[in-house]
């Protein structure tokens, strides 16, 4: 299936694993090439009813700050989706029942897979701003 699709199909677990308390974390991660962006993590805020997330990008250079913003989830996968196959071949979901990762092939192919839990507690990120 086109990786495009899915992303779709991945972002759904996101959003009910949020909305359900058991979102951890989400990590692009396998860089293409060597970017100066290494990686860029999403983490749960506490803000009511809004499933908003913390988006940060970490950069390889001490000279490049990361990057922080506060959205919501929609904003998230919309903000997240233009660095699939041009800059990160995966994204990792840590939920607290269970990982799962999508991986992009060369092809543009994208394949769900599901592990056991990293986390066993959702830590709730503090905001910057």
């Amino acid at each position: 299936m086109p990786y495009q699709e899915t992303f779709i199909e991945f972002w759904e677990q996101v959003k009910e694993s949020y909305q359900e308390g058991r979102f951890a974390k989400l990590t692009l991660a396998k860089t293409i090439g060597k970017p100066n962006l290494k990686n860029i993590f999403v983490r749960p805020l506490s803000s009511g009813k809004d499933l908003k997330v913390l988006v940060k990008l970490r950069y390889q250079s001490r000279d490049t700050e990361d990057e922080e913003s506060e959205l919501t989830l929609d904003e998230a996968f919309t903000f997240l989706k233009p660095y699939l196959k041009t800059h990160f071949w995966s994204v990792l979901l840590f939920t607290t029942t269970k990982d799962v990762t999508l991986k992009i092939n060369k092809k543009g192919i994208g394949k769900i897979t599901e592990n056991a839990p990293t986390f066993q507690n959702v830590i709730i990120a503090e905001s910057g701003f």
